[in-house]
């Protein structure tokens, strides 16, 4: 398993794969560390979660260059996703005993019941590279505070992401084998889903990926959180503010380089402003500029491999062959690098892949709309529904278009963004379950009714 920077194609380390057996013992390791890790009490699983954020915090600029160096991200950015990651441990270390009280029931014959929360066991988490420590946490600090335990098969292109995030909790004094990275390839995950003693599965990958997990889960009744693709609309109406929501598109679609499922994809404007809006947006966009992802100044470095750099500008070229404009000129990749620049199309038409494929990366659709009603209807024909934004000065409107878009959240006249007091997650084939917020601490928890006759 090869570390390889993406920025300048060297080798930083390789690694060898995990044997049947080593991943045999781990999952025997797991759950041996389970049965003791959910008697400890809360209180004191909480003491090490705030621990954890505590080790993230000392050590960002350690954490941060890993990113970078091992999948482009920017040392900004980098930094940012370290501290991000120190949040949430520490939400839930605050959190978990509101979360997981027990809730009393009352019932009309004056019999006694409630609502206890207890964990399931070893859960398996299958994560991507694009925020190689996010969104490990994500599903790492809830799980582990509430008493399951943890195995981590991340991205094959991260792996001293991985172990540092063994690390992190290693440093931290949690118990040894609650949190364990499998250093194993995709084809070794069903065995791993097959053991009898991984009780659930949470991905956050592609479509493909999400069926073949669920699929593999639902053949042993085991439960699964999908955090799927997105193709993410920002809606911009007539009486919004053009100027700053111009500013927050170009954001929204250049953060870490595009490489999110919940950035800006789909950009949908109101007639009277799209010129306006595609003006400052395009002139924001084109201000990022590139550099080394550990120069402080740089606005992105590269895509995360060559082949993502390659499989993106197949669908701009695809595109625009079938006839979408080019509002912002970017690049065509060279062979074996993962350098890209922005590009901006507009006129997108069904038969587009820019139209309905989610683009991952920094490449922008713009879709001008006579109204209100075609934007909404725009921006719900999609097979994703994970995150949306939406802007207007009109507070009634907002709330009644709201409710009106398919998507797992609808940010207005704001940007889509993760946030531990959130529920996050999302609809169609953006995939199922929530995490983060008190949903998050609950998807993998037998909730279980106690009856007192």
């Amino acid at each position: 398993m090869k570390s390889i920077n993406p920025y300048t194609g060297t080798l930083l380390k390789e690694f060898q794969e995990h044997t049947d057996q080593e991943v045999e013992k781990a999952i025997q390791q797991g759950q041996q560390a389970y049965l003791k890790w959910r008697n400890i009490p809360l209180s004191e699983r909480c003491e090490l979660m705030k621990k954890a954020g505590k080790v993230l915090r000392n050590n960002q600029d350690k954490y941060a260059k890993i990113i970078s160096l091992e999948m482009g991200k920017v040392i900004t950015e980098s930094k940012a996703e370290v501290e991000k990651c120190a949040w949430v441990c520490e939400y839930y270390a605050e959190k978990a005993d509101e979360f997981l009280s027990d809730e009393p029931i009352d019932l009309p014959d004056q019999k006694k019941a409630k609502v206890v929360y207890n964990p399931l066991g070893v859960i398996l988490a299958v994560m991507p590279w694009n925020f190689p420590f996010w969104q490990v946490f994500r599903f790492a600090a809830p799980n582990l505070t509430a008493g399951n335990t943890g195995l981590l098969k991340h991205a094959s292109n991260v792996p001293q992401c991985a172990l540092a995030i063994e690390e992190v909790f290693t440093e931290a004094g949690f118990p040894k084998s609650v949190f364990q990275t499998l250093l194993i390839g995709s084809d070794k995950v069903e065995n791993v889903i097959d053991h009898p003693h991984v009780k659930a599965v949470t991905l956050t990958g592609s479509e493909k990926a999400g069926q073949k997990i669920a699929s593999q889960a639902g053949k042993h009744i085991k439960k699964t959180v999908l955090e799927l693709g997105g193709s993410d609309p920002f809606i911009v109406l007539k009486d919004a503010d053009i100027e700053e929501a111009a500013k927050v598109a170009a954001k929204g679609r250049m953060i870490n380089f595009g490489q999110s499922c919940i950035a800006a994809k789909r950009f949908i404007i109101e007639g009277p402003v799209y010129d306006a809006f595609i003006e400052a947006f395009k002139s924001h966009i084109a201000s990022y500029s590139q550099g080394d992802p550990l120069d402080e100044n740089a606005g992105y470095a590269c895509m995360a491999r060559p082949d993502l750099a390659e499989e993106l500008y197949k669908q701009v070229k695809s595109s625009i062959d079938k006839g979408a404009e080019v509002i912002l000129e970017g690049m065509e990749p060279e062979e074996g690098k993962a350098f890209f620049k922005p590009y901006i199309l507009g006129n997108l038409t069904p038969e587009m892949p820019a139209y309905k494929e989610e683009l991952f990366g920094p490449v922008a659709s713009v879709f001008k709309v006579k109204d209100e009603n075609e934007a909404i209807s725009l921006a719900n024909d999609s097979d994703f529904g994970l995150g949306s934004a939406l802007w207007t000065k009109d507070p009634e409107k907002a709330d009644r278009l709201s409710r009106q878009i398919e998507s797992g959240a609808v940010f207005i006249n704001s940007m889509v963004a993760s946030n531990p007091h959130l529920p996050f997650g999302g609809i169609k084939n953006s995939g199922y379950g929530r995490e983060l917020a008190e949903n998050g601490i609950k998807e993998f928890m037998n909730i279980k009714t106690v009856y007192v006759g």
